[in-house]
């Protein structure tokens, strides 16, 4: 296996990566810092045909980094290509998915794939994202309302304006997405007016993070594709509230309650303050996330093993994955 990924320039790695570049006068270079060879190109889509035809690629399976423009490159090569679609936003393809011929989908949800049947008429598997439940399952001491990533497009006015109503419940923003020194100095002085909510930096161990949550909140404004952050939650019987948007009713299902987008701050805060005071109803939505999060299609082997049949890889030896 190995992977094509796009090159920032930044950090030592980039900095490492500039240099090479410059002195080979190719198009990608390549190194071995995660285990396996990664292959860095500024353009993607200029490298992946090479790319592909050195490693004598199988399968190449495209991610992200504008799919379309990767996909008519490796047009000429014996690859098959699979692209991967991870959202609906359009302008992230590169370009229209019909200028591709011969080409397998594979979706992150139900409603990713009906959005790419409705627009371009193809038929998408659907594969969950694969969730390692060792790295997110606690037991939970069940002391906040955890909100994760809290920016305007994830509800972040939302999850203020629930804080601010349920002065009681003390709440954790999770800072994910990098945002700008304005938004950071915005974010910092809204939550510093109040009182029971703690802004805590973005971590690599989510399990320090589920481990204090009692709830999941995630009133987001923009169609999710999927929603796993609720996923993960479940896996500790953790329940979420979210929108009724996107892909999130696939990943809350039972375990929680959604929110329609239009609804008054009210709902809301009656969903969370429900939740967090009613023993009974919390344990009964509590099992009802643990179960979910146990269903085939987010178990890891039957979803790699459904990976593994649609990508034919059974008899093949090398896959080259495309990421950002």
């Amino acid at each position: 296996m190995a992977v094509l990924a796009g090159l920032t320039g930044e950090g030592w790695l980039g900095a490492k990566s500039r240099l090479k570049l410059k002195l080979a006068r190719t198009r990608y270079v390549v190194d071995y810092q995660l285990g396996y060879p990664t292959y860095r190109s500024w353009f993607a889509w200029e490298a992946a045909a090479e790319v592909a035809d050195r490693v004598k690629a199988d399968v190449v399976v495209l991610q992200s980094g504008y799919p379309v423009k990767i996909g008519l490159a490796l047009a000429r090569t014996n690859a098959r290509v699979v692209v991967y679609l991870h959202n609906v936003e359009l302008e992230d393809l590169g370009g229209s998915l019909a200028e591709l011929r011969n080409i397998t989908y594979i979706a992150n949800s139900q409603f990713t794939a009906r959005r790419f049947k409705d627009i371009y008429g193809i038929d998408a598997e659907v594969v969950y994202p694969l969730v390692e439940r060792q790295k997110y399952q606690t037991i939970s001491t069940r002391t906040n309302v955890t909100f994760i990533n809290p920016h305007h497009l994830k509800g972040l006015e939302t999850a203020l304006a629930i804080a601010e109503r349920c002065p009681e419940i003390p709440f954790s923003f999770i800072e994910t997405w990098t945002l700008s020194d304005e938004e950071s100095e915005s974010l910092k002085r809204k939550v510093a007016a109040l009182e029971n909510v703690t802004l805590r930096p973005r971590t690599r161990s989510m399990k320090t993070v589920y481990g204090l949550t009692k709830i999941v909140l995630a009133p987001s404004r923009w169609e999710e594709a999927f929603g796993r952050v609720a996923a993960e939650a479940h896996l500790s019987g953790i329940p979420t509230v979210g929108t009724n948007i996107g892909g999130l009713p696939e990943a809350i299902g039972p375990g929680g309650i959604l929110v329609d987008p239009d609804a008054a701050i009210e709902v809301w805060v009656s969903a969370v303050k429900n939740l967090w005071h009613d023993k009974e109803f919390y344990d009964e939505k509590s099992s009802a996330a643990l179960s979910y999060s146990k269903r085939p299609e987010m178990d890891r082997e039957y979803q790699i093993s459904k990976l593994i049949d649609i990508l034919g890889l059974k008899n093949s030896s090398t896959i080259l994955t495309k990421t950002a």
